[in-house]
């Protein structure tokens, strides 16, 4: 998927009316997503620009490749938003790109209301990126782990 800022597609739908959708579509469709391969697709261009393998990603996250594909890829979905953190986690994404994910994902983004979210957001914002540290930092303030099964 081509990048074109949602702004600009914002200023483009205001004037535009019902009869010429599907030649918005047509000459838009690269800088829309697909909604069954948006999240797939946002989650690997991430791990590009931080020249990170998703094999390596399925390492740091303690995920079995195949399994951590089928989730990737939507395969097969997941209801379990721990999964998805992991996964953004192993791959060093920063808050936004997390928050990003998740929504890609249909799960709610982190919430800094949220104590269990503030201690992975705290981890995040400082380049934390092992699991079973950020494990251990939510263990510690009476949370639980970030969980692999659903």
């Amino acid at each position: 998927m081509e990048v074109k800022p949602t702004s600009e597609i914002d200023e483009l739908l205001k004037s535009m009316s019902p009869e010429g959708l599907n030649d918005f579509l047509k000459d838009n469709s690269r800088y829309i997503s697909d909604e069954k391969k948006a999240f797939y697709y946002y989650f690997k261009d991430v791990l590009v620009t931080k020249n990170i393998r998703l094999k390596e990603v399925y390492q740091m996250a303690d995920v079995t490749e195949s399994y951590g594909s089928k989730i990737v890829t939507m395969e097969k979905h997941t209801k379990n938003r721990d999964m998805i953190l992991r996964l953004c986690i192993a791959g060093h994404f920063k808050l936004d790109e997390i928050n990003r994910a998740l929504k890609l994902y249909g799960m709610s983004p982190l919430y800094s209301k949220n104590k269990r979210d503030v201690c992975i957001i705290i981890a995040v914002n400082n380049r934390r990126y092992n699991i079973f540290e950020i494990d251990e930092m939510l263990e510690k303030q009476g949370h639980k782990k970030l969980i692999l099964d659903e």
